[in-house]
C-alpha cells in the first residue's frame, strides 16, 4: 500500500462554509498517525486554513442532470487526472465526523481497490455509500467518460451518484469493515418517539460517523434537524409548532418525527 496518506474533499456552492473543511483537517490531524495531506477541490478557497491544499473543482464536462437529487459533481473525481494526485486517495464528505483513529482507512485492502461504506439504508442491495471512500486516481476513468456521454440517462437510471459508482467500478467495489463507518440517523439516532427522550448514542467502536440525508452535525449541536427548525426546543414545544403551522397531514407528521436532542459527543469531536 502507498504509505502516503491523502484525504480529498469537495466544497462547492454555499451549503458548506470554510469551517467545514477546517474542521475536517483538525479532526484528521487528531486521528491520523504521522504526516497526511488534505486536498480540497473547491470553487472558493477563501477562509481555508493554510495547511489545506486547494485545487480547482474538476470539470464535470457536461450539463448537470435534472430531476435527480444525487450529488453528481462527485463523478468528476473519476477522470484520468485529478489535480496532479496519484495512487489511492481517501474521499471524505464535509459533514462527516471523525471520532477515532483512521489510519486503517489508508492501509486496508489493495491500493487498486475501490472501497466504500455500505449503503446502510439498503444494506442488502450491494450498493455502496460515498460519504467516505477510497479509490486509485485515474484507474476507473471510464466512469466519467461514460457519464459525460449520457449524463441524463445515467442519472435517470441510477438516481444517485453512489449507485452509478457502485455499478461501474471495474472488478466491483469492496466495503469497509462494518463497524468502522456508522450512519448517524440509522445507527446513532434513537427511533421515533424515543428520540424525544434519549440522545444520540456514541458509536465507540466506529472511526467515522456519516450524515447522508441529514441531519447535519452543525444543526444537531444546536438541537434541531436543519435550518428550517428552531434551535433546541422541548418535545412539547416542537409538537406545538407542528400543530400550529399550516402543514398537510404528511408534512406535519414528518415535522414531528424530525426531532433531535443536542449531542455533546458531536460537539466534542466536530471542532477545530
Amino acid at each position: 500500500m502507498n504509505s502516503q496518506k491523502i484525504i480529498i474533499c469537495m466544497k462547492w456552492g454555499k451549503k458548506f462554509g470554510p469551517e467545514y473543511v477546517n474542521r475536517l483537517y483538525a479532526m484528521a490531524k487528531r486521528n491520523i498517525t504521522g504526516e497526511f495531506r488534505l486536498v480540497c477541490f473547491t470553487d472558493n478557497p477563501l477562509g481555508l486554513r493554510p495547511e489545506v491544499e486547494t485545487r480547482q473543482l474538476p470539470e464535470l464536462g457536461c450539463e448537470h442532470p435534472e430531476r435527480t437529487i444525487g450529488k453528481w459533481p462527485k463523478v468528476a473525481l473519476w477522470g484520468a487526472e485529478l489535480g496532479g494526485l496519484s495512487g489511492p486517495v481517501l474521499f471524505v464528505d464535509l459533514d462527516s465526523v471523525i471520532i477515532n483513529n483512521i489510519d486503517d482507512y489508508f492501509s486496508y485492502g489493495s491500493p487498486d481497490d475501490v472501497i466504500l461504506a455500505r449503503n446502510w439504508a439498503k444494506p442488502f442491495s450491494g450498493m455502496g455509500q460515498t460519504s467516505i471512500f477510497r479509490f486509485p486516481v485515474g484507474k476507473n476513468s471510464h466512469i466519467l467518460k461514460n457519464f459525460r456521454a449520457s449524463a441524463q440517462s445515467i442519472a435517470d437510471k441510477y438516481k444517485f451518484e453512489q449507485h452509478y459508482i457502485t455499478s461501474s467500478v471495474t472488478g466491483g467495489i469492496k466495503f469497509w469493515p462494518e463497524n468502522w463507518t456508522r450512519h448517524f440517523r440509522l445507527h446513532c439516532l434513537p427511533i421515533f418517539p424515543l428520540r424525544y427522550f434519549v440522545r444520540a448514542k456514541f458509536p465507540k467502536a466506529a472511526k467515522v460517523v456519516t450524515f447522508p440525508g441529514g441531519p447535519n452535525p452543525s444543526d444537531i449541536i444546536l438541537g434541531r434537524w436543519d435550518e428550517d427548525f428552531h434551535p433546541f426546543q422541548s418535545g412539547k414545544q416542537h409538537i406545538a409548532n407542528a400543530l400550529a403551522n399550516s402543514f398537510s397531514p404528511k408534512e406535519r407528521w414528518r415535522y414531528i418525527k424530525r426531532y433531535v436532542l443536542p449531542c455533546d459527543w458531536i460537539r466534542e469531536h466536530w471542532r477545530e
